[in-house]
């Protein structure tokens, strides 16, 4: 399954979720282009943790990266006229991130995201998204306190959603999300992300 239709399936559409209007940044209205406001905090997480993932590996970006932390640059409305899912994981994050192939950035951002779950006391939580059980719930607040404060700020700036509603979303969200991520029970390699952007 492709990250396009598990995206798909998460927001309970069945076209693109690109399709969907995100909200106008400050006025909380739709704007006619770019992706649901969840798909594309869903893919920033990723994209957070890659960049955070190749940092600890001492991997220097080869390009000017901008500011440091700043993913919008690849996402629908964040500064790229392209915006599609592939323009975020190939085209400019994967120049952030000194031209790692689409599989390695999903990859790594998916291996930094339960990292840190690990770090925060929530490894049992997130390891059950990953194996091939029932998936544990996380609440609000046990998200909040995982992800950080920077991190949320981040996500609520590239989304345009409040911080209530993006935990609220992410709660729901994430665990599946990780879930169809990891279909046979463990991290998939670089080639098998790969296949799946």
């Amino acid at each position: 399954m492709g990250l396009l239709d598990i995206l798909n399936t998460l927001s309970g559409t069945s076209g693109d979720p690109r399709a969907r209007p995100a909200p106008n940044q400050g006025t909380g209205q739709a704007t006619s282009q770019g992706m649901s406001p969840m798909a594309k905090a869903l893919l920033a997480l990723l994209a957070i943790y890659a960049m955070k993932n190749m940092r600890r590996a001492d991997s220097a970006p080869s390009q000017p990266a901008g500011r440091p932390g700043d993913v919008s640059a690849g996402l629908p409305g964040g500064g790229s006229s392209g915006g599609g899912l592939g323009d975020l994981l190939r085209g400019t994050l994967g120049g952030v991130l000194g031209g790692a192939a689409a599989g390695t950035v999903l990859n790594g951002g998916l291996g930094g995201l339960l990292k840190q779950f690990q770090q925060s006391g929530q490894g049992d939580v997130a390891h059950s998204w990953i194996g091939t059980g029932p998936n544990k719930q996380i609440s609000e607040g046990e998200l909040a306190s995982a992800l950080g404060t920077d991190t949320l700020d981040t996500l609520s700036k590239q989304t345009g959603m409040g911080r209530e509603d993006l935990l609220s979303g992410l709660s729901q969200h994430l665990p599946r999300f990780v879930d169809q991520l990891t279909p046979d029970g463990r991290l998939p390699n670089d080639d098998e992300a790969q296949r799946m952007v």
